[in-house]
């Protein structure tokens, strides 16, 4: 079966899409910066990792007219923010030529604060778990469990699909829907030659970063939910602020056929050479 075109290197959602220029900055202060409270504070920086964690990262102007905040109070959020390491700031990656002056910087929540918003409760515990099943198992057998773990998850996304037709792109949205309701707050848009699924929260981020077969095993449920072919683009167990899984639009005259094998690189040594390595070392 003929595919559609993978996407190339432009468009791809790593961070969240950035908002429209039509969003005008609201200052509800009239331009003057009045004094905060602390616990008021708190709640808007409470609300500023909220929007970061949903987007994957943003501009300090997004973030402004996000929250209806003038420039000048959202970026003493984000100093305090940076100061107690609850974000970093990344230079924004522009397409094509630059124009003058500094390039903008894009906010993302640390390891940390994702984990402070209930994210990585068990994360240690996992990583230990996991370790061990790779020392007396191998790889396969942390591939087992992924796919094992991901089945429950499986079954309930296939019963809101239910109805949703054959077509990819309307499948992805109907599983983006269904994503969201599992906490992972998901999101489908169309683009050239197909559409993108956009996960914006992952439970086990901090433990894929070690044990790529957790995105391996829930890439391929995506695939065989959508009924097609998929490509992963970003995860944020790789330090992106979004995961991103490319669906090739549908082939006139093809029905949905069966997921092809999916591979997922880790940016690490895979847990299986680690291991490997240190049972060499220690005999």
């Amino acid at each position: 079966m003929r595919l559609a075109g993978y996407i190339r290197n432009t468009g791809v959602v790593k961070n969240a899409a950035v908002l429209t220029d039509a969003a005008q900055v609201v200052d509800t202060t009239h331009g003057v910066d009045q004094p905060v409270a602390g616990s008021a504070d708190h709640r808007t920086r409470d609300r500023v990792a909220d929007l970061l964690l949903e987007r994957g990262s943003a501009t300090a102007a997004e973030l402004s007219a996000a929250l209806c905040l003038s420039s000048a109070a959202i970026r003493r959020h984000l100093d305090a923010m940076l100061a107690e390491g609850d974000v970093v700031a990344r230079e924004q990656r522009t397409r094509g030529q630059r124009g003058r002056g500094r390039p903008a910087k894009v906010f993302l929540l640390t390891e940390e604060a994702r984990g402070r918003r209930g994210a990585h409760t068990y994360d240690d515990l996992a990583v230990a778990a996991l370790r061990w099943i790779s020392a007396q198992g191998g790889a396969a057998a942390v591939s087992a469990f992924a796919t094992d773990r991901v089945a429950a998850l499986s079954a309930r996304c296939a019963s809101a699909l239910a109805d949703a037709g054959d077509d990819p792109l309307d499948r992805a949205e109907a599983l983006a829907a269904a994503l969201t309701a599992e906490g992972y707050a998901a999101s489908a848009t169309a683009i050239a030659d197909g559409g993108q699924l956009c996960q914006h929260h992952c439970p086990v981020a901090h433990v894929a970063a070690e044990f790529p077969q957790l995105c391996e095993a829930e890439t391929k449920v995506i695939s065989t939910l959508v009924g097609t072919h998929v490509q992963r683009l970003a995860t944020i167990a790789h330090g992106d602020g979004v995961c991103t899984t490319y669906i090739p639009a549908a082939v006139p005259g093809q029905g949905r056929h069966a997921p092809e094998p999916v591979t997922i690189q880790s940016r690490s040594t895979t847990t299986d050479q680690h291991h490997r390595a240190e049972r060499t070392t220690n005999s």
